[in-house]
């Protein structure tokens, strides 16, 4: 039976087999649409992509909207100095976000470790736990 289970395959070896579409002109051009639209949720469509370019990060983290401004928190592409930017945000939801997201420079964990909100506290110190773990 075990001759006949299929092979796994390595997480390279996949991505080798089914590379990402080329980020073209057309989908930068589509990610400015998005990030422009009076729909804040929208806007967090554009905010979650791995492809949005640095600009419409730094303009998204300024977003009226706490919502949006959680995704750019959340991304893993998001930029170090936009994620360092976040950390006085208004928001707990979003500093909370950005104390999860394993990309945040440290320094900026350590702002977030002595932030006021006791939850964004509890969750840098649960995410110090996981990757010490």
């Amino acid at each position: 039976m075990k001759a006949m289970a299929p092979a796994m395959l390595t997480a390279e070896q996949a991505a080798a087999l089914h590379p990402a579409p080329a980020v073209t002109a057309s989908k930068l051009a589509r990610l400015r649409l998005l990030a422009e639209d009076p729909n804040p949720r929208i806007r967090e469509r554009a905010a979650l992509d791995y492809h949005l370019p640095e600009d419409l990060f730094e303009k998204l983290a300024r977003d009226p909207d706490p919502e949006v401004r959680a995704c750019v928190a959340r991304n893993e592409t998001t930029p170090c100095d936009v994620l360092r930017s976040l950390t006085s945000d208004p928001s707990e939801r979003v500093r909370g976000f950005l104390a999860v997201n394993f990309f945040v420079p440290t320094d900026a964990m350590d702002v977030l470790a002595a932030d006021s909100s006791p939850i964004v506290r509890e969750l840098v110190r649960w995410k110090s736990e996981l990757a010490s773990a």
